[in-house]
């Protein structure tokens, strides 16, 4: 009998799990959307990549002591 819809997504995100792989969820400001937008049209990536690569950055410039400069920078382009 062939697997209901339920029953794929679920068998995909156990494999994912895994894998060592974690499912991040959220809503998007309008703003974060058209970045969003920018990036998947500059780099390629897909959403994975993306959020990824947005929350390893975010964590190298809290640790270099950016991120105040950055979210400043984001406020003064309104980005």
């Amino acid at each position: 009998m062939p697997l209901t819809n339920a029953e794929k997504q679920k068998r995909y995100r156990d494999k994912k799990a895994q894998d060592g792989k974690k499912e991040a969820r959220g809503y998007l400001t309008e703003q974060a959307q058209e970045c969003l937008e920018d990036i998947r049209h500059q780099t390629g990536w897909d959403d994975s990549t993306i959020l990824s690569n947005a929350l390893r950055l975010t964590y190298a410039a809290q640790k270099c002591g950016q991120v105040k400069i950055l979210n400043n920078w984001l406020l003064k382009n309104e980005k």
